[in-house]
């Protein structure tokens, strides 16, 4: 019974061993210059992708009051969440992440809400609007602590914004 398992085992060690046949085709004909593997990727209307190194103003989106109102509510009851220092670790982790893009849900995962000096929201966000930038904004949202500035993006029009990060105000 040995030996069969002997050659089966003396088998596969050669099998495994042995090099992989080369399965790519050989060039045709080598004039010196790269080719692309892929198509040229071009924006919309079949222009280069930011012609001229700069990027156009906001792709499509606009400010508009809705999008200012929503981007206060977020800013608002992200810091509400934000500033519950008694809340327990899992729950106000949970609770604030509903907010978050994934990057600062993974930053913030790791903090103790017990450090956190602000207990309450005092008064409604303020935003300071780019014009030309309809993917982010900055808010200031006022706390017992001071003002702290939030940061919120968007992917798209549609999509909702999302808290990148909260900052303390400076002491």
């Amino acid at each position: 019974m040995k030996k069969p398992l002997t050659l089966l085992a003396v088998a596969l060690l050669c099998v495994s061993c042995a090099p992989v046949a080369n399965t790519t085709s050989a060039p045709t004909e080598s004039t010196g210059q790269p080719t692309a593997s892929a198509p040229v990727s071009l924006s919309a209307n079949s222009g280069p992708q930011a012609p001229g190194r700069t990027v156009p103003a906001t792709i499509g989106i606009t400010w508009d009051q809705a999008s200012r109102d929503e981007a206060m509510d977020v800013a608002e009851n992200a810091m509400t969440d934000f500033a519950r220092p008694a809340m327990g670790d899992m729950q106000w982790a949970n609770d604030l992440a509903r907010w978050l893009t994934p990057q600062a849900t993974a930053d913030y995962s790791a903090v103790d809400p017990a450090n956190i000096p602000a207990r309450r929201v005092t008064g409604p966000a303020t935003l300071s609007v780019d014009e030309a930038n309809g993917f982010g904004v900055m808010a200031a949202v006022p706390t017992n602590a001071g003002t702290y500035t939030v940061q919120l993006l968007r992917t798209g029009k549609d999509a909702p914004w999302k808290v990148n990060r909260l900052t303390p105000p400076a002491s």
